[in-house]
């Protein structure tokens, strides 16, 4: 059977990581990897997480089966974090995924069974494993315009009118704040239109979601999103805990739908669980206990809210910081844009040979599109990288 298989395309991403590890140069510097470093480039356990997992430690009793929905406790605290009391719980569930991805793909499959072969309405740029994920499960998929590289501006005006084309049943496709790659993320005014959009078509709002924080903050990030969810009927979120929590390798999210009543809802719930079912049994266990415990405890949250707001403030530095060092070294408000996004990705608009210059000539490695990681800007280089950058992209 194997021999009918052909080779898997490469990763570009993995594949980037991998040139990185092996040159050995000293001043090399990684803004391709999408995790978030602090000032040393390490990855860190945050101070909240690791006492949770000492506590976890010491009191936890049997390593048995948490059921389909997951660790409960998880569940109530991520949907009190995310949508709080924008709608009433009665019209939510939330069930515990194996990361944003597998909360994407058992939402992706969830839809499948309601309507098989949706269409979905994804934003270009988006994230490379969503067209993948989604048409894995059977779905299809169309774009609509999102940003301008030029101006570093979104193409609202673009999106809406391209959007007037979808469908009643088609799916729509959104980024939290601070998630969408580019780094630029729609206004509350805008989240209204799009509110207004899905009414007027009878589209589904799907949002990925997995920077809640890092943008102005816990509450105000998840704004817009709450705004969409007290005015349509329906709705789904997958939600990631490795950003804002650092546990990436654990592999925390939450799939979270909102039915137009409760009854409703209780049926795509129990469709969802299904899925899970013939997907992965059960999920695991030890990543949301340790967030669970870090929500429910009000000094651990306190400390973990503490930690994250450091984290936000830190890149929000580094964007001016970048911003002003651009500005110097190409004389240009060319790169200003970069202050006023949010979150860890901006994309510096360069071309794929000017990318590879930048990493053969100087170690500075940048993922295909141009989008570098915002926390990976070594603070004391920065009039250094300004400066390469520049002199590749004249």
């Amino acid at each position: 059977m194997f021999e009918t298989l052909q080779s898997a395309p490469a990763d570009k991403i993995l594949a980037l990581m991998a040139l990185y590890r092996e040159d050995p140069r000293q001043d090399k510097v990684d803004l391709g990897v999408g995790i978030y470093k602090d000032a040393d480039g390490n990855t860190p356990v945050l101070r909240a997480i690791r006492k949770a997992e000492e506590r976890l430690f010491g009191s936890q009793t049997t390593k048995a089966y948490v059921g389909l929905q997951g660790d409960k406790e998880f569940c109530a605290a991520m949907g009190e974090i995310v949508i709080a009391d924008a709608v009433p719980a009665s019209r939510m569930r939330v069930c515990q995924a194996p990361g944003g991805s597998g909360a994407l793909s058992i939402l992706a499959m969830m839809i499948n069974r309601a309507r098989p072969g949706a269409n979905v309405w994804i934003s270009d740029p988006s994230w490379p494993n969503h067209i993948p994920l989604l048409s894995g499960a059977g779905l299809t998929t169309q774009s609509y315009p999102y940003y301008d590289a030029e101006t570093g501006q979104i193409r609202f005006e673009a999106m809406i009118e391209a959007l007037e084309e979808a469908e009643t049943g088609d799916v729509l496709l959104l980024h939290g704040c601070c998630h969408n790659p580019t780094g630029a993320d729609l206004t509350l005014e805008q989240w209204q239109a799009v509110a207004n959009l899905c009414n007027d078509k009878g589209l589904l709002p799907f949002v990925d979601f997995a920077y809640l924080g890092f943008g102005d903050g816990l509450q105000q990030d998840a704004a817009g999103l709450r705004l969409l969810a007290a005015q349509v009927s329906e709705m789904i979120i997958a939600a990631s805990c490795s950003k804002n929590f650092g546990v990436y390798r654990e592999r925390v999210g939450a799939a979270m739908l909102i039915g137009a009543n409760s009854d409703e809802a209780d049926i795509a719930f129990g469709q969802l669980l299904s899925v899970t079912r013939s997907v992965y049994s059960m999920p695991p266990d030890h990543g949301a206990a340790i967030v669970r415990i870090v929500l429910c405890d009000p000094e651990l949250r306190a400390d973990w809210q503490l930690e994250l707001e450091e984290m936000r403030q830190r890149m929000e530095k580094l964007r001016q910081d970048f911003a002003d060092a651009l500005r110097r070294a190409s004389n240009s408000s060319r790169y200003d844009f970069i202050a006023s996004q949010k979150g860890m990705f901006s994309r510096l608009g360069l071309t794929t040979q000017q990318i590879e210059t930048l990493r053969e000539n100087h170690g500075i490695y940048i993922v295909g599109d141009s989008r570098i990681n915002i926390a990976g800007l070594p603070q004391g280089r920065l009039d250094e990288l300004a400066r390469a950058i520049v002199a590749t992209s004249e």
